[in-house]
């Protein structure tokens, strides 16, 4: 296994997705992030291991298509993003709702 920049590591991670879909995948142990789209699996893995100091089983990662966007005349698309579903190990978990 190669070593990671922990400091390159937090910068993959955008953002925590909380939506009907995500919070149901909570019960699952799955948690779901927006992370950056040059960023490989093995890369999320090792940034959410440090980060929140849990043990990662797998993970998924997901591209959707861009849709498109139009201003009068004008034609462009939403920018593209890459969203990554995080298994954890039984026991561990991430306080996502710390004051719930």
């Amino acid at each position: 296994m190669t070593e990671y920049n922990p400091r390159d590591l937090a910068d993959l991670v955008l953002r925590p997705i909380v939506t009907e879909k995500a919070t149901l995948l909570l019960e699952q142990n799955k948690y779901v992030f927006d992370v950056k789209p040059k960023a490989t699996k093995p890369e999320i893995k090792a940034a959410i291991e440090s980060l929140f100091e849990v043990k990662v089983v797998g993970v998924n990662t997901l591209r959707p298509p861009r849709k498109k966007r139009r201003v009068g005349r004008f034609i462009g698309y939403k920018p593209q993003y890459k969203r990554a579903i995080v298994t954890l190990a039984e026991g561990d978990s991430i306080g996502l709702f710390p004051d719930v």
